[in-house]
């Protein structure tokens, strides 16, 4: 008769079980980014966008997002970030890629996943709260760059916080906008 061993009792080359090697382990060898999510809500040719009422990029437009909770997942993140920021409820949003360039964020290492939501017909009233000073609602305009106009405001890549810039045309690519 053969015994066969789970995973959890297979040693590894240095003997151990999994067990052993998670008592063993160091959860500080190895260092940790930030994680946050960032969103990118789209109307009939326009962007959703917040003024940044706190630093880093304070009076900047930036996307509505922010920073996970221990034991949140990313999708959740998103949820509750847009909603705290914009008052906004929205549910199901498109993947549209995960951002990691070293520097993206003056704070130190912080990974974000973006996502997206076309709200198509959907009436709906965003009004800044949490640490979003504003909100407005931008005409997308394509050029040999993309530009974002409300009122007299027009805003290119250098005008947004971080790297939202390349977040949104990603955004827009991935969403087929």
């Amino acid at each position: 008769m053969t015994l066969k061993l789970t995973s959890n009792q297979k040693k590894d080359k240095n003997g151990l079980t999994e067990e052993e090697f998670l008592r063993l382990y160091n959860p500080d060898k190895y260092p940790k980014p930030s994680l946050t999510a960032d969103i990118c809500v789209f109307k009939d040719g326009k962007i959703l966008l917040i003024k940044r009422g706190g630093h880093p990029y304070i009076d900047h437009w930036a996307l509505p997002g922010g920073f996970a909770n221990k034991n949140e997942e990313l999708s959740q993140t998103a949820r509750r970030e847009l909603q705290e920021e914009t008052s906004l409820e929205l549910d199901d949003f498109t993947p549209v890629g995960v951002y990691s360039k070293p520097g993206r964020d003056p704070r130190g290492w912080v990974v974000s996943a973006a996502y997206g939501f076309d709200l198509k017909d959907r009436e709906v009233k965003a009004e800044a709260a949490d640490d979003a000073k504003e909100t407005g609602w931008f005409e997308i305009i394509r050029d040999d760059e993309l530009y974002f106009r409300k009122g007299d405001v027009i805003l290119n890549k250098d005008d947004l916080a971080f790297d939202h810039y390349q977040i949104i045309t990603d955004a827009l690519k991935v969403m087929g906008l």
